[in-house]
This record gives structure tokens, C-alpha cells and sequence, in this order.
């Protein structure tokens, strides 16, 4: 732990910020299936609960804890520095809309740009979970113990959705090839639609590991610290210790990430970036 996370109270700053996120359930519940509101291109949109939670957990946030907030929809404070809260107030956009409750909402505390704090509220399925560094995984409340260790043909492995014929950073003629290569070394691949329903059960052990090609820090920092107070890895797709600046997440127990990083640099290699289109 560094010592600017050392000098935070991080249980604290996790009951604090798990109250806030209680605040704003009621209001996720009763939006289920809102239609766009705002369109950011692509297939990309928010609707107004996005908007409307974003505001609200933003505000009470800085208010009780004094600490800036990032978030998907309004931007704010660089997460690179110093202690700042990342925010995405309703992830799996697409499903939310859809009806769908693999979709929730993700809190990280990120410090000088490290996965700190998570939560990963899940209100359609019932589910809470959070963590800070050195901390256990709490899941509704109540500290559970580490999941077993598995090798990669033993686990089911979240994979981030996507259009194979999409070019940007991680080509989808090239994502494809990943999951072909995947499809035959690993239990069963699954496609939720939802980072922070990959990450929260890759945590708790229902996936065994998640490869999400995202580099937004509010997809991907609540779950890196999920993951890791669950004693497992979380990296880019390189291997590189994941941080707030990383372009994608791969996460899982040790054994398990390390097969599937074997599957990826057998695949694909040191995966060159291309620009965002």
C-alpha cells in the first residue's frame, strides 16, 4: 500500500461510499428499460437514470468525503492523481434498456492512478459487492473467502462484447480470433454484456477470469479492486499491471490468468494498439 492510501480510511471511505450508492438504488429499480436519452455514437447512448444518478452520487460523494469524482457521463477530476472517486452510474447501458438485470452500478477509489476500492452494486439481482486494498471481498455485507484456484480448461471465462468486423484498439477480426483459440481451452466463454457483472463474479468466483477490452477507468477500476482483495491478478491485455491508464483488463485467479495469457500471446502476440476510430 502506498503511503497516500496508507494515510486514507479506507473501511471508512467504503461505508461511506456504500451508503451513497444505497441512496441511489431506488432510482435505478424504477428506471429499468429507459430508452436513450443521450447518444455518444456508435451503438453507444445514456439515458436520463444515467444522468440523474451520475449527479447524484457525484454530489453526496464529494460532499461526505471531500474526495473529487470522475464519471462516465460528466467527466471531472483526472483520475491519474491523488485520490478520486470513478463513477459509472448504470453499466451495461444496452442491457438496463433492454430490460435486462445484468447491469449496475461501479464505484472505484482510485489513488495516484491504482485500483484502490471497489463496489459493484448489482440492485436486480440482489447482489453488493466490496472491497478496499488489503481487505476482504464483501459480498452483501458478509467478508467470503477466496475462491479456489482453477486451470483455465476448468473455468468459465467472461469475454467483453463485441463486432468482429470493428477496427479501433483491439481489431474485431482479431478479438474473434481470441475467442476461436479460447473457445477450445477453456470450460465455457461467456458474454454478459456488463464489465462490472464480469469483474464482481470473477471476484467471487463464478467466473474463473474476464477479459474486457475497454480502457475506461469507470468500467474497470471497481473491478480490479474486487478482484485483487480476492487474491487475484489483474493487468491489461499485455500483462502490465493494470492502473487507471490501462487500455483493457484481463483479470482472474493466478493459475487462470496465467493460461489465459498464454492463449493470448499464442494467438495474437504482443497485441499492437491501433487509434480509436
Amino acid at each position: 500500500m502506498s503511503g497516500t492510501e496508507s494515510a486514507l480510511d479506507l473501511p471508512r471511505l467504503l461505508d461511506t461510499a456504500g451508503a451513497v450508492l444505497d441512496d441511489a438504488v431506488e432510482i435505478f429499480v424504477d428506471g429499468l428499460g429507459a430508452p436513450s436519452a443521450v447518444y455518444k455514437g456508435g451503438k453507444d447512448f445514456a439515458t436520463q437514470v444515467d444522468l440523474d444518478i451520475e449527479r447524484r452520487i457525484t454530489a453526496q460523494l464529494e460532499d461526505r468525503t471531500q474526495i473529487p469524482v470522475h464519471g462516465e457521463e460528466f467527466g471531472g477530476a483526472d483520475p491519474v492523481d491523488g485520490p478520486v472517486w470513478v463513477l459509472d452510474p448504470v453499466d451495461g447501458t444496452f442491457n438496463y434498456s433492454a430490460g435486462m438485470p445484468l447491469t449496475g452500478i461501479l464505484l472505484g477509489l482510485v489513488v495516484d492512478g491504482e485500483a484502490t476500492l471497489g463496489l459493484t452494486w448489482l440492485p436486480l439481482l440482489g447482489r453488493k459487492y466490496a472491497a478496499h486494498a488489503d481487505g476482504p471481498l464483501l459480498v452483501n455485507g458478509e467478508a467470503v473467502e477466496p475462491p479456489p484456484d482453477l486451470e483455465l480448461e476448468e473455468a468459465a471465462i467472461a469475454y467483453g462484447s463485441f463486432n468482429a468486423k470493428g477496427g479501433g484498439r483491439y481489431a474485431g477480426d482479431r478479438r474473434a480470433d481470441l475467442l476461436s483459440a479460447l473457445s477450445s481451452r477453456v470450460a465455457r466463454i461467456r458474454m454478459t454484456g456488463s464489465t462490472g457483472v464480469d469483474m464482481a463474479f470473477t471476484a467471487s468466483g463464478v467466473f474463473g477470469g474476464a477479459i474486457a477490452f475497454s480502457r475506461h477507468p469507470w468500467d474497470n477500476a471497481a473491478g480490479a479492486a474486487l478482484v485483487r482483495a480476492a487474491g487475484g491478478v489483474a493487468t491489461d491485455i499485455a500483462g502490465n499491471r493494470w492502473t487507471v491508464t490501462s487500455p483493457s483488463l484481463v483479470a482472474g485467479r493466478p493459475g487462470v490468468h496465467a493460461g489465459l495469457m498464454r492463449v493470448i500471446r499464442g494467438t495474437v502476440g504482443e497485441w499492437s494498439e491501433s487509434p480509436d476510430l
